[in-house]
């Protein structure tokens, strides 16, 4: 055996106790890009500002504090990124995308394949219909019967037509509301849900039991109001929620239905009005959104080769090319995204409203991201670092006495 020199010993010691400080430390994701801090992010707080008077609210009253934004972002680091936010090596979003804030995931796994600014508040226009779908699927059967009042039957439209005093029953309604948008549905809804305050608290309390903490619900239509906002991370986990319910993913699907019509009135067609549903193969459906002040809003979904994608996009505009034709174009791209085999930037993560589990933290949520931490181990990091200083103490030892070994027999 060689002797080893002293400095030889201090570098063996060095270059194991820089392997221990190592391992103490989580590794760095291989996922490129820093969060973006909040001056660079406008709307992270807030969405633009509005056009118009719709969001002023009524004499004596105050708009809502809008949510707190959480010190962690929902779905991993990667999702407090405000511009582009792509795996390495990724071609760029098509050029012809006008929506300001838009996320692509994985609806069975739940992983965000590519976003643009998924934090960003937005308003979500009709899109906030599929939170009060969900609440009224949850209250209420499809067969249950639900009389409008005048009210209801006056909105502001988009409208079905439905007629006050006219008995119809949920199914019909909940497909009136997603193919149609109708807005006549969503108050009457409200209204069989206690009135318009307690269905716009059944809906945001189920958005905070979700995880959606992006979002407030100030109509039950999507209609502009005082605070309304949600994110298109926020709208994808309540999109990825809703489309686990069959009686929503059926509606939404439907091309044309025959709507009952009232006061003993015939029934008459009403088309999807989602057009990726006849343009789009292997579309699964979604929703569409406009006002003023959010500008075009769209959710939707699309199968292909055994794989299902999502899509949201906030705040888009029809040129140069319908807002739909853009989603379509978005989809082709997660598609190609997803065919590489690329690490996913974040993960759509929700908490099931019925479970009786604590809500998971934010760190549990990231355990979730693939390739972001390492693998648990029950050893621990404290055991390995015990481990590895016994072993450097060891070898020490063992070089000591052999160093002393051969000055007694030179």
């Amino acid at each position: 055996m060689h002797p080893v020199s002293p400095r030889a010993f201090r570098i063996l010691v060095v270059a194991v106790l820089s392997g221990l400080l190592t391992m103490s430390t989580p590794l760095a994701s291989a996922q490129t890009g820093t969060a973006a801090p909040d001056g660079d992010c406008p709307n992270r707080l807030l969405p633009p500002p509005p056009v118009d008077t719709s969001e002023r609210p009524p004499p004596g009253q105050e708009s809502p504090e809008p949510p707190p934004v959480p010190d962690r972002p929902a779905g991993g680091e990667r999702m407090g990124e405000c511009g582009p936010v792509l795996p390495p090596d990724i071609l760029n979003p098509p050029a012809g995308t006008t929506a300001q804030s838009w996320l692509l995931h994985d609806l069975d796994s739940g992983d965000v394949l590519v976003a643009k600014n998924p934090h960003g508040r937005y308003r979500p226009a009709s899109l906030i219909k599929v939170l009060l779908a969900l609440v009224a699927i949850e209250e209420m059967d499809g067969d249950d019967r639900i009389t409008p009042t005048t009210t209801d039957a006056e909105q502001e439209c988009t409208c079905v037509g439905i007629k006050a005093g006219s008995s119809y029953a949920v199914d019909d309604l909940l497909h009136g509301l997603l193919m149609r948008s109708g807005n006549d549905v969503a108050h009457a809804f409200a209204t069989a849900l206690g009135g318009v305050p307690a269905a716009l608290e059944k809906m945001n309390a189920l958005a905070e039991q979700l995880g959606a903490r992006d979002t407030h619900a100030a109509t039950p239509s999507g209609l502009d109001g005082p605070g309304m906002m949600s994110s298109a991370y926020d709208l994808s986990l309540i999109f990825n929620y809703a489309m686990r319910q069959p009686e929503f993913a059926e509606a939404v699907a439907t091309r044309e239905i025959e709507f009952p019509g009232g006061r003993g009135e015939p029934a008459f067609p009403i088309y999807n009005d989602n057009r990726l549903l006849r343009d789009y193969p292997g579309f699964l459906g979604g929703k569409t959104g406009f006002t003023d002040d959010a500008r075009h809003t769209y959710v939707g979904a699309a199968e292909r080769e055994g794989r299902r994608l999502a899509v949201v996009m906030l705040r888009s505009e029809q040129r140069p090319t319908r807002v739909s034709a853009q989603a379509a174009e978005l989809l082709d791209y997660g598609f190609r995204v997803a065919a590489t085999g690329v690490a996913p930037v974040g993960r759509i993560f929700y908490t099931e409203p019925t479970s009786e589990a604590a809500a998971p933290t934010a760190g549990d949520e990231e355990a979730e991201l693939a390739g972001s931490t390492t693998p648990e181990d029950p050893f621990g990091v404290t055991g390995w670092v015990i481990t590895l200083v016994a072993a450097v103490l060891s070898i020490g030892g063992v070089i000591l006495v052999h160093r002393r070994r051969q000055a007694e027999g030179s």
